[in-house]
């Protein structure tokens, strides 16, 4: 089974590498700036030259002025992927795209190759977030579309669970610095997730917000507790869209 092990991967202060700066490699470009990736190495080979009258896209001039991104017009060499953590090969060649992902595969770096995935070492997902919920599905190649349209229905369900987690990644120092044992923090953290702090904090229901966590955490737990109430509105941010296996 290609791809089978999902995983979270943090890009801070790591290096990408993405090889065409078409509509796919613009798509992984934008993917792992919203990862907060380190810095890009962004290469292409003159094809932004072909067409020298037409407009350029908007969201294109963003995402090549941001200041982690790096652009060559020229093609990729050996050395530009030994020091990556990740390389997309995006160009609309597709022999070219092969040359890459065995440049990977012999310095042993992961590749995304997206005119043949199987090159490649992975895969990347469709990708749904609001606030710090991120949901990552794939249809193992059998259809991007499905994986587009499942992740726009990822995004709704996240939505109203966002401010949840928000106020448990708030809740979570000020419950370890209780010192209780595991299994008491587990049953604390388990009855809140379980609760229906999620839809009242999304609806900005304050006041039952305030009377459950009185009624159910322990006095000096409830009294910092309820300090956290902010009710912050999720937003969902632009990024990879497309299921690339």
């Amino acid at each position: 089974m290609p791809f089978a092990y999902p995983l979270f991967l943090s890009l801070e202060g790591e290096r990408c590498l993405v090889v065409g700066l078409g509509e796919v490699g613009l798509r992984k470009l934008a993917g792992v700036l919203a990862a907060g990736v380190g810095s890009v190495l962004a290469l292409d080979a003159g094809q932004a030259e072909a067409a020298p009258h037409r407009t350029p896209d908007p969201e294109a001039v963003r995402l090549l002025a941001d200041p982690r991104v790096r652009v060559e017009r020229r093609p990729c060499t050996a050395a530009d992927i030994a020091p990556c953590r990740l390389v997309f090969a995006a160009t609309s060649d597709a022999d070219e795209n092969a040359r890459i992902a065995a440049l990977c595969r012999e310095a042993r770096v992961l590749c995304n190759c997206a005119s043949a995935p199987a090159l490649g070492q992975f895969a990347v997902s469709a990708v749904a977030r609001c606030g710090e919920l991120c949901a990552a599905l794939s249809t193992g190649g059998a259809s991007p579309a499905l994986a587009r349209s499942l992740r726009r229905e990822l995004e709704t369900w996240l939505e109203p669970r966002a401010a949840l987690a928000q106020f448990l990644g708030r809740l979570r120092p000020l419950v370890l610095a209780m010192k209780r044992d595991t299994r008491h923090n587990t049953q604390l953290f388990r009855k809140v997730a379980a609760s229906p702090l999620g839809d009242w904090l999304a609806a900005g229901d304050l006041d039952r917000c305030r009377r459950w966590l009185e009624r159910e955490l322990p006095p000096a737990l409830a009294t910092e507790a309820l300090s956290l109430l902010e009710n912050r509105p999720c937003t969902v941010p632009d990024g990879e869209t497309h299921e690339s296996c």
